[in-house]
């Protein structure tokens, strides 16, 4: 359910709305290697609608890697190092969010200590805060990519859909087949390219067919690999992580 809204009075008598917001709390960001090199304007865009709502964002400096690259690669032990030192820089957050699904999957798996603290950042506003409705605006078609790790480990449910319903002027397209995965899976792209590109024509072909001209997801990686096809494909679609189509007002 959308937070309450409480009515004001402009200067010319007129009534207006505001979303009440919920209590104030203190959040630490998780970026995510791909976030920190890669697209750091989902980091932003994360604390951008964080802020908005009133809550304090904290970014741990000295954070690195989940260890799921190395796990996912055989290298488990390095990786489970990687995950743990994760968990002791942020031992002390009340809240922790990533934009992410795979990341805090992994770290849910690795480091019990961090469950209940650690979120997606759909699933930290939807059912944590409980907000779906963030007074974003964003006029266009966007077809949703639900992400391996988003179905299957983080199991978000329906909350990113919640919220994208919720965003002025969206069509929310729907998209054939959505729960295949895209090919990316990590190293998986690189030790089976030739799997791993029949698999994004296939989701690009799904995403080309609901007349989006926008496809967005819960990670920027599934997204950088969906969006390296679609633009050899010049096929005129845009993708953009969750967080920045909330964060547009």
């Amino acid at each position: 359910m959308p937070p309450p809204r409480t009515p004001t009075l402009d200067c010319g008598g007129t009534a207006s709305f505001r979303l009440r917001r919920p209590q104030r709390v203190r959040i630490a960001l998780f970026i995510t290697c791909i976030g920190d090199a890669v697209r750091p304007e989902v980091g932003r865009a994360t604390v951008a609608v964080l802020e908005r709502l009133g809550h304090e964002v904290s970014f741990p400096a000295e954070q690195t890697c989940c260890g799921q690259m190395h796990i996912n690669s055989g290298h488990r032990t390095e990786g489970e190092r990687l995950a743990e030192r994760v968990a002791e820089i942020f031992a002390d957050a009340e809240l922790i969010v990533s934009p992410s699904s795979s990341c805090v999957g992994t770290l849910r798996e690795r480091c019990p200590q961090l469950r209940g603290r650690l979120y997606e950042l759909s699933e930290l506003l939807v059912e944590r805060l409980g907000v779906s409705e963030l007074g974003a605006v964003f006029p266009h078609r966007v077809a949703y990519h639900p992400t391996c790790h988003s179905l299957r480990v983080t199991q978000v449910g329906d909350a990113p859909l919640r919220l994208l319903r919720a965003v002025g002027g969206l069509e929310l397209v729907e998209l054939a087949r959505a729960g295949e995965c895209c090919g990316f899976g990590g190293t998986f792209a690189l030790k089976n390219a030739e799997t791993s590109t029949a698999m994004v024509a296939d989701k690009c072909a799904a995403i080309v067919a609901s007349g989006a001209s926008v496809v967005t997801a819960l990670d920027s990686s599934c997204l950088l690999q969906i969006g390296g096809r679609l633009a050899r494909e010049r096929a005129g679609v845009r993708t953009l992580h969750l967080a920045e189509i909330l964060a547009h007002a």
